[in-house]
């Protein structure tokens, strides 16, 4: 069988910004891989569609989520864009994953402690961590998230509370109202409308920017798209042997 075709599929964003964060990671991956054909696809919003993505492709394709949680659109969406093709597989989606916690991690507010010089480390405040997270009413979704939350915790070494933007609860607004000290990580891929209700419903909280904060993407966000795409071809591969 030739080389899959990597097909990394988004939600899609009208944030202008989120969209052009998103573009990016592909961009980044295909430099990561030049050997790999990558295409591009979405879920919503924007175009093409995973549908009309596929259609377009010719021979083997693996569909890499760049979503970072189980759910509708990974099971129904993209599982059900691929049923009629024996040459297709989904992969996993992103998260969870200790690389994210890492991630996460960098994109919290720092805080520089006033007894030492001006010139010494930063450090992470020790204010509770809340993490904010789009939510979906498949369960499956909220284990994802739920191991997501116990990675970022165990790198951090305390607590992180999850706090929905949609769908499930508690919701972000609610969980933070009695911690009036709490600093909000945002488990998003990239700005746009989830962002932009995170940071309504954090009420002034400090609060950090998405995976994709506008700079160069990630090393480990890159490492995990074709991570999956690896895993997933090895699996096309088999069930063609």
């Amino acid at each position: 069988m030739p080389s899959p075709v990597l097909l990394a599929v988004s939600h899609g964003t009208s944030d202008a910004a989120g969209a052009a964060d998103v573009h990016a990671l592909v961009e980044a991956v295909r430099a990561a891989a030049p050997h790999l054909t990558v295409h591009e696809a979405f879920v919503d919003v924007q175009q093409p569609d995973v549908a009309s993505a596929l259609e377009a492709t010719d021979g083997p394709v693996v569909v890499v989520p760049m979503l970072l949680s189980s759910g509708f659109h990974v099971f129904h969406d993209l599982h059900g864009a691929v049923a009629h093709r024996s040459d297709a597989v989904v992969a996993d989606p992103l998260g969870p994953d200790p690389r994210l916690a890492e991630v996460l991690m960098r994109r919290l507010p720092t805080a520089r402690p006033t007894a030492r010089p001006a010139d010494s480390p930063v450090r992470l405040p020790e204010a509770p961590v809340v993490l904010a997270v789009a939510g979906s009413r498949d369960e499956r979704s909220a284990v994802d998230a739920e191991g997501m939350a116990e990675q970022f915790a165990a790198l951090l070494g305390r607590p992180v509370y999850l706090g929905y933007l949609a769908a499930r609860e508690p919701e972000l607004g609610e969980l933070l109202a009695p911690h009036p000290d709490a600093v909000v990580a945002t488990y998003l891929l990239a700005r746009g409308y989830f962002f932009d209700l995170a940071v309504r419903r954090a009420h002034g909280h400090p609060i950090a920017l998405p995976l994709l904060d506008g700079g160069r993407p990630p090393a480990e966000l890159t490492a995990l798209v074709l991570e999956r795409f690896r895993t997933a071809a090895a699996q096309l591969n088999r069930a063609h042997e």
